[in-house]
């Protein structure tokens, strides 16, 4: 209480001197009044952590009704105050519809100081907490309203961009659940938030999940939660990606890097709608909408047998496939300006141009990397020129359309097909393909489940 100022009002001004000869050598401010009509100024120029009120003011009046009508006039000018209202012993029932109306406790006449004491205290505590409340309130709106402001502007024009951008908006409005599909480096993760953005659920902030840094044992933790105590690193309580999207979108990114028994728990979750966190046997209900996003060919997986046909009929209601750069010159050229003002005025080299060149060039390129090698070259660009003006060789062009370049295996389908070799070499002897690889026989047993072997 020692930091806290309090305001009474009250008509008898020997109970004015009481609380006051009480409350000021514990409290930094107590102000007092015998007049309610000084409420709205002194409310107007000073904050009160706690307000004690009187229930009646006119000589013979025991309604209450002066005490309700200041009560709210100062609920309407800070509906976090904490008030206390003071009332005589046979006033409870008026005192309890006070509390109904906004007040957080009531103080009986004679009072014990004792009580009185824990009252104001605990007012002070609700309002510090209701403060506290609205100012995390401000700053996560704040906050989205940040992100909507720093989502990457879409740019593009060609017959085939604008195609999926209006089934974008077609779908957007919708609950459905999206896959989206096309090469690394598209702008998937673009196209996801805008489909948010563009939804009943954009006043809340998507939730990304990149399926492909997550390891399998961190899968569970990471999407559906844990307990403390579920496992050795869980030292608390901890929501998943599904709880913390709730009433918003879920992104998950690179779809298809989900192992098939990790495949039944997210078919699972979805169809219920509802999860099960780590080590806990409570089924909580969850609330999203889910966009999902692969450059992988799902059909080709299932046919073989390396993803769930279920699954991919959950998670793709409507699927968008986002072109490839090399399929939207038009844009091009949009997007080289777009991104050389960006990166002029980061690099304080303003007035950059092209050279007449340069254009022709990239149009005749194939951006194997898509918009984001054609973002990453425009920098170099910028932070390698000299002059007012961008040559050919501030690139890395080969002078004609470049073959695509081969897919890179992720190290599972090396160590898969790795074990694949081993295990036809050895004709299926566990001990010699443990041997051979440089690993234990349980950690095979473990790889070869994993791997469906």
């Amino acid at each position: 209480m020692k930091n806290s100022n309090i305001l009474i009002i009250d008509d008898n001004k020997s109970i004015l001197s009481a609380l006051e000869l009480l409350l000021r050598p514990l409290c930094n401010e107590v102000m007092t009044s015998s007049n309610p009509n000084q409420i709205p100024f002194l409310i107007e120029t000073k904050r009160f952590d706690a307000i004690l009120l009187d229930m009646n003011y006119s000589a013979g009046t025991i309604t209450g009704n002066e005490g309700l009508y200041w009560l709210n006039r100062i609920l309407e000018h800070d509906a976090n105050c904490s008030v206390i209202m003071i009332t005589a012993y046979g006033d409870v029932e008026l005192a309890v519809r006070a509390i109904k109306e906004g007040a957080i406790d009531f103080v009986l006449k004679p009072w014990e100081n004792s009580k009185l004491l824990a009252t104001i205290n605990s007012a002070i505590r609700l309002r510090q907490s209701r403060c506290e409340i609205k100012t995390l309130k401000e700053r996560e709106q704040s906050l989205k309203a940040a992100i909507k402001k720093e989502h990457p502007t879409i740019i593009g024009q060609s017959k085939r961009f604008r195609e999926a951008l209006d089934l974008v908006q077609k779908v957007a409005k919708t609950d459905a659940n999206v896959l989206l599909t096309g090469e690394n480096g598209t702008g998937k993760e673009i196209i996801a938030m805008e489909i948010h953005l563009q939804s009943l659920r954009s006043e809340e902030v998507m939730v990304n999940v990149d399926i492909g840094s997550l390891s399998e044992s961190l899968f569970e933790s990471e999407l559906f939660g844990h307990v403390k105590g579920a496992f050795t690193d869980a030292r608390e309580d901890r929501a998943g990606k599904f709880e913390v999207a709730k009433g918003s979108t879920l992104f998950l990114d690179e779809i298809a890097n989900i192992s098939l028994p990790l495949q039944a728990k997210l078919l699972a979750a979805l169809q219920n709608r509802e999860v099960v966190r780590v080590g806990s046997n409570k089924k909580i209900p969850v609330d999203i909408r889910l966009v999902c996003a692969t450059n992988s060919d799902l059909q080709s997986m299932v046919a073989e047998g390396k993803f769930r046909e279920d699954l991919l009929y959950r998670i793709n209601t409507i699927q968008i496939e986002i072109p490839p750069l090399r399929e939207r010159l038009d844009d091009i050229p949009l997007l080289a300006n777009f991104f050389l003002e960006i990166y002029a005025s980061k690099y304080k080299k303003q007035g950059l141009r092209f050279g007449n060149a340069v254009l022709e060039r990239m149009i005749r390129y194939d951006w194997p990397g898509n918009v984001r090698e054609l973002q990453h070259t425009i920098e170099k660009a910028v932070i390698l020129s000299d002059g007012n003006s961008l040559a050919p060789e501030h690139f890395l062009f080969s002078g004609t359309r470049p073959k695509a370049m081969p897919r890179i295996q992720t190290l599972d389908e090396m160590e898969k097909q790795l074990i694949e070799a081993s295990l036809r070499q050895h004709n299926g002897n566990m001990s010699a393909v443990a041997s051979q690889l440089g690993i234990t026989r349980q950690t095979l047993y473990n790889k070869l489940k994993k791997y469906g072997l």
